[in-house]
C-alpha cells in the first residue's frame, strides 16, 4: 500500500523497454493443502534475458515456492508463469529442455565423478556425446575443478560440491537458470568462484538468484526483487532501491598510534555516507 513517506512509484522501477522478458510471473497464487494462508499471493514479476535478478526475502517469504512452480515441481493454484513465452501449465516438457536449476541443497550422485555428472546432465538435455565432452571440458575449467574430474562427488568438499551443482544448472545451453541460494554454506573463495561463473554466463540467459547475502545481491544483481508474505514488495536496480530507501550515516574511526619516542598520537578517519551504507538499504527492506 502507498504510504506518505514512500509513494507507490518509489517501490517499483519502470520496466526496461529495451530488454527481452525471459520469465513472466502472472498473478501467481499457491495455497498448500491444509493451509489457509497462501505461500504465494498474487505475484506479478518479470525477469529479463541477459540479466541476473536477485530474488530476496526472509525465510518463508515464498522464494523457493515461486522457483519450484517455475521449474514445474509444484503446480500453481491459480495464475501462471511464462518461460520464453511458453506457459508452464501447457509446455513444461519443452521448457525443461532450456531450463537449469540449482536447488537449495545439493542433489548429487555419490559414486559419479565430477566429469560424469556434467556429461550425464548435458546428454539429458539432448546434447550429442561429442558436444557433451566439449562442454564438460569447458565447464571444468570455468569452475576450477579440472584436477578433480575423476573424483567421486562424495569425496568433494562442500564448496566444490556447490560449484558442481551450479555448473550442472548451466549445462545444455540452458537459457533460463534458477539458483536457490547457490552460495549458502560455502567458503569465501568458492563463493567468489561462483560469482565469476554467473557473471561469465549471464549473457543471453535469464538468471534468477535467491540469496540472503546483501553484498551478493548488490554485486551480482542487475535487478533486485524483494518479496514478503508471498507478495512482491519492491523491485528495481540496486541503485534505484538505494536512492529510494537509503538513509545513510557518518562513521568516524579513531585509534591511538605509537611513535618511535614511545609517546602516542591520535589519528582519525571519517567515512561519508556513500562509503558506509553500501548494502544497508537492501538489508533494511528484507527485515521488514
Amino acid at each position: 500500500a502507498e504510504s506518505p513517506r514512500f509513494p507507490l512509484n518509489t517501490f517499483f522501477e519502470p520496466e526496461p523497454p529495451d530488454l527481452m522478458p525471459g520469465v513472466c510471473v502472472q498473478n501467481l497464487v499457491k495455497i498448500f493443502a491444509g493451509r489457509t494462508k497462501p505461500a504465494v499471493d498474487g505475484m506479478n514479476v518479470t525477469f529479463y534475458e541477459g540479466q541476473i535478478t536477485a530474488f530476496l526475502g526472509h525465510n518463508g517469504a515464498g522464494k523457493t515456492t515461486t522457483m519450484s512452480i517455475l521449474t514445474g515441481l509444484f503446480p500453481p493454484t491459480s495464475g501462471t508463469v511464462l518461460v520464453g513465452g511458453k506457459d508452464i501449465q501447457i509446455h513444461m516438457d519443452s521448457i525443461r529442455q532450456s531450463l537449469g536449476m540449482c536447488p537449495q541443497y545439493n542433489i548429487l550422485f555419490n559414486h559419479l565423478t565430477v566429469a560424469e555428472h556434467i556429461l550425464f546432465y548435458a546428454q539429458l538435455k539432448e546434447r550429442s556425446r561429442e558436444e557433451a565432452v566439449l562442454e564438460m571440458e569447458m565447464m571444468l575449467e570455468d569452475i576450477g575443478l579440472p584436477h578433480k574430474r575423476n573424483e567421486e562427488a562424495q569425496n568433494l568438499s562442500g564448496g566444490m560440491q556447490r560449484k558442481l551443482s551450479v555448473a550442472i544448472a548451466f549445462v545444455g545451453e540452458a537459457k533460463v537458470v534458477v539458483l536457490d541460494e547457490p552460495t549458502s554454506g560455502v567458503d569465501p573463495y568458492s563463493r567468489r568462484s561462483i560469482w565469476d561463473l554467473l557473471l561469465k554466463y549471464r549473457s543471453g540467459r535469464t538468471i534468477i538468484l535467491s540469496t540472503h547475502h546483501m553484498d551478493e545481491a548488490d554485486i551480482l544483481g542487475d535487478r533486485v526483487a524483494i518479496i514478503s508474505q508471498g507478495k512482491l514488495f519492491c523491485s528495481g536496480s540496486p541503485v534505484f532501491l538505494k536512492n529510494s530507501f537509503g538513509s545513510g550515516f557518518y562513521l568516524t574511526v579513531v585509534r591511538k598510534m605509537k611513535n618511535t619516542q614511545g609517546g602516542g598520537e591520535w589519528g582519525s578517519v571519517s567515512l561519508g555516507k556513500s562509503a558506509s551504507t553500501r548494502a544497508k538499504p537492501l538489508r533494511k527492506l528484507t527485515q521488514q
